[in-house]
């Protein structure tokens, strides 16, 4: 078991950070018997996915919490899938499907909403080239 210390140097999140994320549910770590924060393998993986998602996607808090619900949701919906039979196992695979394409549904919006903002700069810069070019014209 890590402190939050040691989660913090192998995350390169501050101690700070890793606290409000506990505060608003992206994170549970367990607690020691003087009170400390106890962070396990399973809440590193967690926060390198969430830096994954907030920076590489650009994801806001209250997106990092809908990602957060969704994985979980994922989580006990394979879990079931594992240990149902019958009906029940393809009523959980459907549920898995849908949380899935939820899932997917806000990873497709955040890279729509990149695409936008990268063809915006692709314009700036053929406006700049254009005028970069009418300039050197102009001193030739």
């Amino acid at each position: 078991m890590y402190r939050i210390e040691d989660i913090a140097q192998m995350t390169g999140l501050t101690k700070r950070t890793i606290r409000y994320y506990e505060e608003i549910g992206l994170l549970a770590p367990e607690r020691s018997d003087g009170g400390y924060r106890l962070y396990g393998e399973e809440h590193v993986q967690r926060l390198r996915k969430l830096i994954d998602a907030r920076d590489a996607l650009g994801f806001s808090l209250q997106e990092l919490q809908e990602y957060v619900a969704i994985h979980e949701e994922l989580t006990q919906l394979r879990q079931t899938v594992r240990e149902e039979t019958g009906e029940e196992k393809r009523a959980a695979v459907l549920r898995l499907e849908a949380a899935v394409q939820r899932q997917l549904a806000m990873i497709d919006a955040k890279l729509s909403q990149i695409g936008r903002v990268r063809e915006e700069y692709h314009e700036l810069q053929a406006r700049i080239d254009e005028a970069r070019q009418a300039w050197n014209q102009e001193q030739e």
